[in-house]
């Protein structure tokens, strides 16, 4: 763990194994952090925060652009460590260091754009002063599916903004952050403004984050039940709290739209992270006068992907995380045909010889999806795609709409007017209209509903952060 500027064990001296979800394979062991070292990094970051949030922005941000050179520098090696412990394709972890990085660049800049408002009174004798001030210390929770860039969304904002953070990671993926913390030491930050708790057990950790009177603020991306936890525990202890939750994604395709293209679009955003994105599509809503056409297209690009170590040639369908996600998956597909949809392509776990130790299932196109089914309704966070026939323009909005999740929609259309439509009548936070990359450090990153509160990114993003102090002045 990485606590006040130095790598040290837990209190218990004790760690626990990580393995490589695509072989089974021990790949390290790490320090089992308790609620005692998680208080421990919040007194650290509780003492340095006086000294960081009278820093100057134009100094956090030289922090934040050093560690953006080295980061970069370290693009391969960061890769290879995400795709050896979250086993998504390198090409893919590529990306995601790339999006990482860009957080920390954005964020320097942004850190320089703070500004304050004065404001007119009513009085002659009277001016407002408008001040936004750093909330103080930042407990962060960060999942395994994108190991790097959700430590920078959420660490770059918060000192750009002047707080100090304490990040606990994914159980299962310790390592990307162990590696993203030494690029924050050699970037020079000063001891106690970042701080590392690892653990199997988040949730002695969670306990300790919202009952600590010196946290003023939590960040958590993950499942939506545990952020309703968080989200009731921080609400009792008047701390401040944004959530990145699950999400249950409308792909809508409508009449005027060409099949081929969304069909291919489909095909990447779908089973990009082999589904374990909360922004992937679960519900593909398409026009029954281009059913078939959108069908045929996607199955045989889906029949055509291949699944294995992220390392090999070819391969675009990683490991599930673990047992327990291949076991969802599968649930909700037997649960399907079991109701009468038509398994196009995949329905089966992946047990040849060169995956047999590791999560794989295979990437499946579901047709004749109908309401009463379990995927119709529930995320999967896997390679599935249920598609949906619809005949009526006006309902599948509705339709689109029918789900207590709230993040990410895609429509694909040809029609100008039909695509304002939609932006403006679907209620989830982001939306691609013939976009399936609807996503950017410079672009507000969250969702409604059951899907969190808050938002990454962008200028918003920082904002989270910060608090808004009200100076009347009498002349």
């Amino acid at each position: 763990m990485y606590i006040d500027g130095t790598w040290c064990a837990s209190e218990t001296n004790t760690t626990f194994d990580v393995f490589n979800p695509a072989s089974g394979e021990k790949i390290n062991a790490v320090a089992d952090g308790t609620a005692n070292d998680a208080r421990r990094a919040i007194d650290a970051a509780g003492d340095a925060f006086p000294m960081w949030s009278k820093s100057t922005a134009y100094a956090r941000a030289a922090f934040l652009i050093n560690a953006h050179k080295i980061m970069l520098s370290r693009k391969e090696e960061l890769a290879k460590t995400m795709t050896t412990e979250q086993g998504k394709p390198i090409k893919a972890a590529r990306n995601e260091v790339q999006y990482a990085a860009d957080f920390l660049l954005w964020y320097a800049e942004e850190a320089k754009r703070i500004n304050g408002e004065v404001l007119p009174s009513a009085r002659a004798d009277q001016r407002f002063i408008i001040l936004h001030q750093p909330v103080g210390v930042v407990a962060a929770v960060t999942p395994w599916n994108y190991p790097i860039s959700m430590i920078t969304r959420k660490v770059a904002p918060a000192l750009a903004a002047g707080c100090c953070i304490v990040l606990k990671p994914a159980e299962a993926t310790p390592l990307c952050a162990i590696e993203m913390f030494k690029i924050f030491e050699e970037a020079g930050i000063p001891k106690g403004v970042v701080n590392l708790v690892t653990t199997s057990d988040p949730k002695p950790i969670g306990e300790e984050f919202t009952t600590n009177p010196a946290v003023a603020k939590i960040t958590f991306t993950g499942s939506t039940a545990v952020g309703k936890m968080l989200a009731g525990k921080a609400g009792a202890n008047m701390k401040r709290i944004s959530l990145e939750l699950g999400g249950h994604a409308p792909f809508i395709v409508c009449t005027d739209a060409d099949p081929v293209h969304a069909a291919k679009g489909a095909s990447l955003v779908k089973f990009l992270n082999t589904g374990q994105a909360c922004i992937s599509p679960n519900r593909f809503l398409v026009h029954a006068s281009i059913y078939d056409a959108f069908v045929d297209t996607l199955s045989e690009r889906v029949a055509k992907m291949q699944a294995g170590s992220g390392f090999d040639d070819g391969v675009n369908i990683g490991p599930l995380i673990n047992q327990a996600a291949i076991d969802k998956v599968d649930a909700q597909v037997t649960d399907a045909t079991a109701k009468g949809a038509k398994l196009v392509t995949g329905g089966a776990q992946l047990t040849a010889a060169n995956l047999a130790n590791g999560h794989f299932y295979a990437p499946t196109v579901l047709g004749d999806v109908t309401p009463d089914m379990l995927i119709y309704r529930e995320e999967t966070f896997g390679p599935v795609a249920p598609i949906i026939k619809y005949h009526d323009d006006d309902d599948v909005l509705a339709m689109a709409n029918d789900t207590n999740y709230g993040l990410a929609a895609y429509v694909y259309t040809q029609n100008l007017s039909r695509a304002m439509h939609m932006l403006e009548g679907l209620r989830f936070g982001i939306i691609g209209i013939n976009d399936i990359n609807p996503t950017s450090a410079a672009a507000p990153f969250g969702g409604m509903k059951d899907s969190g509160l808050g938002r990454e990114g962008g200028k918003q993003g920082i904002m989270e952060y910060l608090e808004t102090k009200t100076g009347g002045i009498s002349i």
